[in-house]
């Protein structure tokens, strides 16, 4: 089975449509699958959900979407770095479904694994308990209070790797690892871009982070630019 494609609008065609639910990879700007995102900015599909940590920041990641107003609803952790995520949720603009970083992650992790609901102490007592079951479970101490959470299922997985062979096996390098490996399971099809493709069996076997079962689609997105939040820096001192 062919399963890399030439560009990345190759690599999403006949898959895109309106009113999708994607599991996206990444952590701010590390990871993420940026010319898949852009592949579907330039689509024009629309009323998209997104189940990514965060939206990038403003015209970058997912942020570009926002602007384009391609996004109906974000499930993710965080909002910051992201001005027009935060004018479009309290502008009433934007669903928003706030889920803590963990759960989101085993939420990505469940749906890929055939899991439809977990219980977690995450949350307990807080806004994101509203509208859950919650469930006593006895612990150590005596009775606790879990809520139900329930697996993420996403139409489409999208996500950034470091390294491929040619049968999908990835390999993910450091902290870009992040929400990509959950986020590639969960999907009923997977495409990734990556930095470079090798021969099958060029890639150790204890080094391969997601076996290329997972994966359906690549495309090779290098060069990338690293693109980093925001810029800190103090004067520079005399000598």
């Amino acid at each position: 089975m062919q399963k890399l494609f030439p560009d990345a609008a190759a690599a999403l065609d006949g898959i895109l449509h309106d009113d999708m639910l994607i599991a996206a990879g990444g952590f701010g700007l590390c990871g993420i699958p940026e010319r898949l995102l852009g592949a579907i900015q330039d689509s024009g599909v629309k009323n998209l959900t997104f189940a990514s940590n965060n939206a990038g920041i403003d015209n970058e990641g997912i942020g570009k979407l926002l602007r384009t107003r391609q996004v109906s609803k974000m499930i993710s952790s965080y909002v910051g770095e992201n001005k027009e995520f935060e004018r479009q949720y309290l502008a009433g603009e934007l669903e928003v479904e706030f889920c803590p970083q963990g759960t989101l992650a085993e939420r990505m992790r469940a749906g890929g694994a055939g899991i439809p609901g977990f219980y977690t102490k995450t949350g307990v007592g807080t806004q994101v308990a509203e509208g859950k079951e919650v469930k006593s479970f006895e612990g150590p101490n005596g009775p606790e209070d879990y809520i139900l959470e329930h697996g993420i299922f996403a139409d489409l997985s999208i996500i950034k790797a470091w390294k491929a062979d040619e049968t999908g096996n990835l390999m993910f390098r450091k902290t870009a690892r992040n929400f990509n490996q959950p986020a590639a399971t969960c999907g009923k099809i997977c495409v990734v871009e990556v930095e470079e493709v090798v021969p099958a069996g060029a890639l150790d076997p204890d080094c391969i982070h997601l076996p290329g079962v997972f994966v359906q689609r690549m495309v090779v997105g290098a060069p990338y630019d690293k693109k980093i939040e925001f810029t800190t820096t103090r004067a520079r001192q005399a000598a």
